[in-house]
């Protein structure tokens, strides 16, 4: 069974809590995980891009020359694509490029990604994580007494504001609630650092 150090919020180890073998100690699915890397990555896309068509373009109500006899080909708008300043043909329009995988996958994904962190000793629980009014200077004292690498992860069982904005303007450091837990921000930080609370909210949701 996997286990992981126990910190208070003063950075002191105050001992290891055991973790669900089923969601912190399987093999991880690097397959599935790439696959739900990528759905993430396409669904942060803005999707914006557009180009306009023949239809679109300023110009070319009138066709700019007779049908027959001046030797040219025939051509019935200045707008056309094969003119400069014409229409584009199958150019991009606005468009949605998010999708979903099966939920099993995900639920694997999201497994797999945390026992990979299990597995290279990057995860910590701390007892508790919260402030009563934000405070940077707070929360990099707690983050200067934790082995945590560049980029951390806090995850806390529900939303604790106070945290959020605390780590807000620190480089590297993201605070999400256990609801929010999702592959591509544990993959994306070097650490995992969650609250007792949210380990047992975790492992309550995967089990």
């Amino acid at each position: 069974m996997p286990k992981a150090s126990l910190f208070n919020q003063e950075g002191s180890k105050v001992g290891e809590v055991d973790l669900n073998d089923a969601i912190f100690g399987i093999e991880p699915n690097n397959h599935v995980l790439f696959e739900a890397i990528i759905m993430q990555r396409a669904s942060l896309r803005q999707g914006t891009a557009k180009v306009k068509t023949r239809s679109e373009v300023r110009g070319g109500g009138r066709k700019p020359w007779r049908q027959k006899g001046t030797g040219r080909a025939r051509q019935g708008s200045i707008r056309s694509p094969q003119w400069r300043g014409g229409g584009t043909v199958f150019g991009p329009a606005p468009r949605s490029y998010s999708y979903k995988l099966p939920k099993k996958m995900r639920r694997l994904a999201i497994k797999s990604a945390l026992s990979a962190k299990a597995q290279e000793e990057n995860v910590l629980v701390v007892e508790a994580l919260s402030f009563d009014a934000p405070k940077t200077k707070e929360f990099v004292k707690v983050l200067n007494n934790l082995p945590v690498g560049k980029k951390a992860l806090f995850v806390t069982e529900s939303t604790e504001e106070n945290v959020a904005l605390s780590a807000r303007n620190i480089p590297g450091v993201t605070v999400i609630d256990a609801d929010s837990l999702n592959v591509l921000d544990v993959v994306g930080h070097n650490s995992l650092v969650l609250t007792k609370a949210a380990v047992e909210k975790v492992e309550e949701v995967l089990g």
